[in-house]
């Protein structure tokens, strides 16, 4: 029974912080402004960088002298462009009407981002690892399925209600990336974090 009800939470943090249905909006968006996805290349490459960080996190920052609180700083200044994007409904990149964005923005940062690598670390701390890959699978599952029916929901949004959704979760998005970028700002300017991690 405790096994039980440490998997539901551990699923609903995970399916919490990884929100395919918040960014179902999003992803539609992009849709409706011409851009392709790749199913299965999401869902892959989001897997891959899921258990990476999950097995390797530590010992990926550890090399590279790259700490989990920077490394939330830079995802949630790439969430802060795109919540920006939705909301004034302008593009700063410059990608092509025809270009695959499976990789950028889906995979990373909206689905396999900072806040979900950062999650799935601290969950070790407390859950044990089978718990963990359990809950991950299950969410991957969900994830998928959203995204394979992406078009038929696509189709049955009109294009008004889209817009009013695509700016709420826009707001929500940016709230996500402001509380992300400040709870590690603060982390990293805290006099003595500042020496341990300019440490040589």
């Amino acid at each position: 029974m405790e096994h039980i009800k440490l998997f539901c939470t551990c699923f609903l943090i995970i399916f919490s912080i990884i929100d395919i249905i918040g960014n179902a909006p999003i992803i539609i968006g992009y849709l409706k402004n011409g851009f392709k996805i790749n199913v299965n290349q999401i869902i892959l490459l989001s897997s891959v960088i899921f258990l990476f960080f999950l097995f390797l996190g530590d010992y990926f920052f550890n090399i590279f002298g790259i700490d989990i609180y920077s490394f939330s700083l830079a995802g949630s200044i790439i969430l802060f462009i795109i919540s920006l994007e939705m909301i004034l409904g302008i593009n700063f990149q410059k990608i092509k009407k025809s270009a695959q964005i499976s990789i950028i923005p889906i995979s990373f940062p909206l689905i396999a981002g900072p806040g979900s690598v950062t999650t799935l670390i601290s969950l070790t701390e407390n859950y044990d690892i089978k718990i963990i890959l359990l809950s991950l699978i299950i969410n991957i599952i969900i994830v998928y399925f959203v995204l394979k029916n992406i078009s038929f929901i696509e189709k049955k949004i009109n294009n008004e209600y889209l817009n009013i959704f695509k700016k709420l979760f826009g707001i929500i998005l940016l709230s996500f990336s402001i509380k992300l970028f400040v709870r590690n700002i603060c982390y990293i300017f805290n006099s003595e974090n500042i020496l341990n991690l300019i440490k040589p």
